[in-house]
């Protein structure tokens, strides 16, 4: 079933302390440093003031990821990234730290140079070739501080820690010098993956990734070859002391291969910049990445496993063929950076720079969940009419495109690239088609463990029935209205009104079931399901109007207007004043966050007074960090805070809203990739983590709400 390869590339880090540099726009409590997908994801554990030399950086679930760098000025060592301790460096300070929705900016200070390091990770939707590669750059540049001319080098290396969580492993490595230097690292058994994913309370995995597919495990750092490169690999402390001592390195290979800890062998390059002056030098380029193949196996007819690959293996035929042109395509890609970037902040500017913060530091995390993939024809060729792209549910269970993890980060597809939803949704709707999944409803997830795509034939999996039903009606709608491409719910009408029949069942009165908030239990008659649900009717009966089947768009759209007097009366309080969690339950409320799928597909179900009642009610309940997710908690969600925000219907409850979620990214008091779910009495960050369900936080959005009268102060045109 082919070979699975995994190639990353990678550079430095170092130590902390208290914040006292100028951020922009905020310190977050982790910074995203190499973020591209589920295995290349890199970040500084920054917390309340960390520098980019206080800490190692780290794989999202907190595991060590060795990236060291220095920069030796006229003769003197500095360490600006990593936490190495070698004797005879010092550490730079640093001096301002700038984030974007692509980019994070550190400019240290190294005595009389000033050296600026950039982390890009390129987000590229609209551009499947370009965004499918799993690679990232770091650009190192130095300038003069003080007017002076002075004699400057730069130094950085990986360990072996980014190729397994298990430090016990043996790894092998090889070095190639020809016009682009590349030391390639993997593991020696590659029957065994490592990839640091077991439960986010442990620093490493100490079991393997459970694959049922073949595979090859190999990690990179590259740098162009020139007359003032030099590389080495080696045990950590005598190739890092070998540039501290004499700002070059030996050229030479260890073929000692050894376990990840067995003195902590590091692949290394040197550049020597020469005399650096006030001018800045061009920037150094350093490429960190991480390929697999086949990347998933993904079930198909008959009970088949179908291995697929990263979509840019249509273009390449070799890595190495892949890594000249991601190496050499840097200048340009830094430009449709920035571009991005700016628009971004521009469109998320238009409503506060606080949510503009929060917007940026979202885009790489949610871009960082998700892998484009294809096909072979029986020819071996590729298939590049069967696109699939997958998403892993980071940090939570693991699964395979997760109906209710796509869901809520659904508002960043529909700003960046409508088709890339579409790719999220064909796997599941395939599979659901093929008629090996049991169920009436729509299913959960495509597989328990990502990269498994093999799906649920026994049924088994985590029942959801309304939440998921209802979701995979409003993004079908969702995609069609947005991109005017009817091929989803043309092909696949049967399924949508399998479970548009569910809907008319059960939404009026929700069973006993969870929601995508399991963590909160299930509870019986919860208004947010019966939301959802009538919504997902009325979707479909917008989708039977585009199709021409007139019969079942007015049946579905006559239950609907039969539904919603009956839900508010059941869920409204007896006082009027706000909707309950749960029928009946008087003193119980929560965030209506499914009231946003009305608004944002035009169906104008529930009434103009609901939206009024819910914005007056919010303002009364908010705590330090925002309003609870219901009564039965304190805590909250960031993607449902800033869902519900995008439907209030003054400003003033709508920037409450968004100033919680931008006052607990900020607030120092976690060190991890940003988490969803957290508290709001005190900011105090529940279990979650880089998850892509941030994507939600774009749910402001410019241009796709329908016939919503909230327009008026959404961003961008």
């Amino acid at each position: 079933m082919g070979l699975m390869k995994f190639f990353s590339l990678i550079i430095l880090t170092l130590t902390a302390s208290a914040a006292s540099w100028n951020a922009t726009p905020f310190n977050p409590a982790s910074v995203p440093l190499a973020v591209r997908s589920p295995y290349l994801s890199a970040w500084l554990p920054q917390g309340a003031g960390t520098p980019l030399n206080g800490a190692w950086p780290q794989f999202w679930t907190g595991s060590t990821l060795g990236w060291a760098g220095y920069i030796r000025v006229d003769g003197a060592t500095y360490t600006f990234l990593g936490g190495p301790v070698v004797a005879g460096a010092e550490l730079a300070i640093q001096k301002s730290l700038e984030f974007t929705s692509t980019q994070s900016v550190f400019v240290m200070t190294a005595g009389p140079v000033d050296i600026d390091v950039n982390f890009l990770s390129p987000v590229e939707p609209t551009d499947l070739l370009k965004q499918s590669i799993p690679f990232s750059y770091l650009a190192l540049s130095a300038v003069s501080n003080d007017g002076r001319s002075h004699t400057v080098s730069v130094y950085t290396d990986i360990s072996a820690e980014w190729v397994s969580g298990d430090d016990s492993l043996t790894v092998n490595w090889t070095t190639s010098t020809g016009n682009i230097l590349t030391h390639q690292v993997m593991l020696e058994n590659q029957e065994l993956v490592y990839p640091r994913e077991q439960p986010i309370t442990l620093l490493r995995m100490s079991a393997p990734l459970s694959l049922s597919f073949p595979y090859r495990a190999d990690f990179f750092i590259i740098l162009h070859q020139s007359s003032s490169v030099t590389y080495q690999t080696g045990q950590d402390i005598v190739v890092r002391a070998q540039f501290i001592n004499s700002g070059v390195l030996a050229n030479t290979e260890d073929t000692n291969f050894r376990a990840v800890s067995d003195n902590w062998p590091v692949f290394a390059f040197a550049h020597d910049l020469g005399a650096v002056s006030t001018t800045a030098t061009v920037p150094v380029i350093y490429t960190v990445g991480h390929v697999r193949d086949p990347a998933i196996q993904y079930i198909v007819a008959n009970d088949v496993y179908q291995p697929r690959s990263i979509y840019f293996w249509s273009a390449y035929s070799s890595v190495p063929d892949l890594i000249s042109d991601f190496v050499g395509d840097y200048s340009t890609a830094l430009g449709r950076a920035q571009a991005f970037d700016q628009q971004v902040q521009s469109d998320a500017s238009a409503i506060s720079s606080n949510y503009a913060g929060v917007v940026a530091l979202s885009v790489r995390q949610a871009f960082g969940a998700l892998e484009l993939t294809l096909s072979k024809n029986s020819d071996g060729s590729w298939n590049t009419d069967d696109i699939l792209m997958f998403l892993k549910e980071i940090s939570s269970d693991g699964n395979v495109n997760t109906v209710d993890v796509i869901m809520p980060a659904w508002p960043i597809f529909l700003y960046t690239n409508p088709t890339l939803g579409k790719y999220l949704l064909l796997g599941l709707l395939e599979y659901q088609a093929t008629g090996q999944y049991p169920n009436a409803w729509a299913a959960h997830d495509l597989g328990s463990s990502y990269p498994n795509a093999t799906g649920h034939n026994a049924g088994n999996d985590e029942a959801m029935p309304l939440e998921e039903c209802g979701n995979m009606l409003i993004m079908a709608l969702s995609y069609t209205q947005k991109s005017n491409d009817n091929s989803l719910i043309t092909q696949y009408t049967d399924l949508l009104n399998q479970w548009t029949g569910y809907l008319v069942a059960e939404a009026l009165i929700p069973a006993n079931q969870i929601s995508t908030d399991d963590f909160a239990g299930a509870l019986a008659n919860q208004t947010n399901l019966a939301i959802k649900g009538v919504i997902g009717i009325q979707a479909m009966s917008v989708i039977s109007g585009m199709l021409g089947d007139t019969a079942n768009q007015r049946n579905y759209s006559s239950i609907v207007q039969r539904y919603v007097p009956q839900i508010l009366n059941y869920a409204t309080s007896s006082d009027g004043l706000h909707l309950t969690l749960n029928y009946g339950n008087e003193s119980s409320w929560g965030l209506s966050y499914n009231l946003y799928a009305d608004k944002l597909l035009g169906t104008n179900v529930f009434p103009e007074s609901v939206y009024d009642m819910q914005t007056a009610w919010y303002a009364t309940v908010v705590n330090a960090y925002g309003v609870p997710l219901d009564t039965r908690h304190t805590y909250t969600k960031s993607d449902w805070e800033s869902w519900t925000a995008a439907i209030m219907t003054n400003t003033t409850t709508r920037d409450m809203f968004i100033d919680s979620v931008y006052k607990y990214a900020a607030d120092g008091e976690s060190n991890q990739p940003l988490g969803d779910w957290y508290e709001t009495l005190n900011g105090a960050v529940y279990e979650f983590r880089a998850r892509p369900v941030v994507g939600g936080h774009l749910a402001l959005s410019k241009a796709y709400f329908v016939n919503c009268r909230f327009i008026a102060y959404r961003f961008g045109n």
